[in-house]
């Protein structure tokens, strides 16, 4: 998968996550789906970037990134079962994925 591609998906996967999260807190009955269906977006896509020729900082980034992924999993999963703790997980994704946004540095 190429480069526009991946970040088509990231970005249609973001926006799902997002609308998954506020339609939850509506009661929506297929909140849930649209929020899992954008985790796994945004999964496939950090499970899915070649971080062999990575220097040290930026692979600690990337495996940041991948534990976002696994928590955005876990709060799907919790959503499914109408548990408050998905918001927990969800807002821990949000962080680290926000530091590693910053933190990645830009090349020249």
């Amino acid at each position: 998968m190429n480069s526009p591609i991946k970040t088509i998906i990231f970005n249609f996967s973001a926006l799902l996550v997002v609308i998954g999260a506020v339609l939850y807190l509506t009661q929506w009955l297929y909140a849930p789906y649209l929020f899992a269906l954008g985790t796994a977006g945004v999964a496939i896509v950090y499970f899915t970037l070649p971080y062999q020729q990575l220097d040290f900082r930026r692979r600690r980034l990337h495996r940041f990134n991948i534990f976002a992924a696994i928590l955005m999993i876990v709060a799907s999963a919790l959503m499914f079962k109408h548990r408050t703790e998905w918001v927990l997980c969800l807002t821990i994704a949000a962080l680290l994925q926000l530091y590693t946004a910053f933190v990645t540095p830009k090349d020249k």
